[in-house]
């Protein structure tokens, strides 16, 4: 797939399905993808709210469950996604990044013997994945995605990082933890994010300190500071692991080798390939 345009076409040139959605507005600046999915009960029916004024929502690509892709907003409009999100000091992410949708119930309860949807629908076992999320403890059904969908939303997804070259690809859950759980444990986000980045799932991640900032021996400011002095803006560090909004990294020195390990805020923190 390519992007031209702003809109997503095949390889052979032909555009996806568009319909504009009212819900949109200027003034993006892409830097990253979000993953969404749609807990609806059809592709149709997400769209179909999507295209009412009164949803006050939208993403720029559905993906159905059959794999067929449809574009609701060109990839140089704002679309309504995101909601109340941050990302490592950038705020209101609906102005930084661009959504793509996953018709997928999302995340099931277990009811009267059988994983039923919040709309009321109920799942056979074989499209069931039993999980916790990241941000939680307890077991739930999770709604798992098609092998169509996977290949469509990767080829898509492909062509948006190559076009616009962003930083990373992210879930909603990432960006607004406290509020959102998708796309949820049935996304294989972690080899998702490998193909789509070429970076290694397995290989930390490099970022950059942008304030004073100090480092901690757990996830918390109730944890006591790892050295008094904060590392001073421009330190790098590779990003292992995070728990909420906190992040273990491997602090690097002048010379880029490690120096020590420990607990910061990533609202500090930021790519190092990010411009400033």
């Amino acid at each position: 797939m390519r992007v031209r345009g702003h809109l997503l076409q095949s390889d052979a040139g032909e555009a996806v399905p568009f319909e504009r959605s009212p819900n949109q507005s200027a003034g993006l600046s892409p830097k990253y993808l979000i993953i969404h999915y749609t807990a609806g009960s059809s592709a149709e029916s997400s769209i179909g709210h999507m295209l009412k004024p009164s949803a006050k929502a939208s993403a720029h690509l559905v993906v159905a469950r059959d794999g067929v892709i449809s574009q609701l907003v060109p990839f140089n409009r704002v679309a309504w996604h995101a909601g109340r999100s941050q990302w490592h000091g950038t705020v209101g992410l609906n102005r930084h990044a661009i959504g793509i949708e996953l018709d997928n119930a999302g995340k099931l309860e277990w009811q009267g013997n059988q994983w039923r949807s919040w709309f009321g629908r109920s799942y056979p076992e074989d499209e069931i994945l039993v999980a916790a999320h990241k941000h939680e403890d307890r077991d739930c059904g999770w709604h798992v995605y098609t092998e169509a969908q996977l290949m469509a939303v990767t080829e898509a997804a492909q062509a948006i990082m190559d076009h616009y070259s962003l930083l990373d690809v992210l879930g909603h859950d990432d960006i607004a933890p406290n509020r959102k759980r998708d796309p949820g444990p049935a996304f294989p986000m972690d080899s998702f994010r490998a193909s789509i980045t070429g970076r290694d799932a397995d290989l930390p991640l490099r970022f950059e300190v942008r304030v004073n900032l100090n480092i901690r021996g757990g996830p918390g400011t109730a944890h006591d500071k790892i050295r008094d002095e904060p590392l001073p803006p421009g330190t790098l560090v590779l990003l292992h692991s995070r728990e909420s909004s906190w992040c273990f990294v491997e602090v690097l020195d002048e010379n880029g080798a490690p120096d020590l390990t420990g607990w910061v805020h990533g609202d500090y923190i930021a790519p190092a390939d990010a411009e400033a």
